[in-house]
């Protein structure tokens, strides 16, 4: 006889930060964070009213792109999702928290280093680099959540990682 468990096993917290609309959030934000850290790199300004103003860009960035993925996504998808109006933006634009959050790590830095928490000098390369170990994260999850072993997913991870500084730095050179 065969008796079924009543305990239920909930999610792990990477299988949800594995569903598709995390993780375009997250590596979208990570590109949009990182592609203005790059740009950061060509102002030269290092002091700390300078690193306040820097976090508030990247953070305003996060959202301004948030709101415009969100409400582009409510065009798109208007008629299938049945959710018109105010209120099926708003929805949109909230769905798309993953984004704005991921641009966080980049913002906290800079804030502190205009706190004077940390140096403000070059601070921006260390963001630059903490938001590349972040998308070598995102590309192992996804590899992992797709049944991806271990070896080949810190493989694919490390080319994700490799590919989204191309695509900040291009994004820099073109602004």
């Amino acid at each position: 006889m065969h008796a079924e468990s009543a305990i239920r096993f909930r999610p792990a917290v990477w299988d949800w930060l594995a569903q598709p609309t995390a993780l375009f959030g997250g590596v979208y934000g990570l590109l949009v964070s990182s592609s203005a850290v790059a740009a950061l790199t060509q102002s030269g300004e290092t002091t700390r009213a300078a690193r306040m103003d820097d976090a508030l860009w990247v953070l305003f960035t996060a959202l301004a792109s948030a709101l415009a993925h969100g409400y582009a996504h409510q065009i798109a998808y208007r008629d299938a999702q049945g959710r018109p109006g105010v209120r099926g933006v708003v929805r949109a634009v909230l769905g798309e928290w993953p984004l704005v959050a991921a641009a966080l790590p980049t913002t906290l830095l800079l804030w502190g280093a205009g706190l004077g928490w940390w140096r403000s000098a070059g601070i921006e390369y260390v963001a630059f680099g903490i938001n590349t170990v972040l998308l070598l994260g995102w590309g192992v999850l996804a590899s992992r959540a797709a049944g991806r072993t271990w070896g080949r997913a810190v493989m694919i991870g490390c080319a994700d990682a490799l590919l989204g500084v191309a695509v900040a730095l291009v994004s820099t050179l073109l602004k």
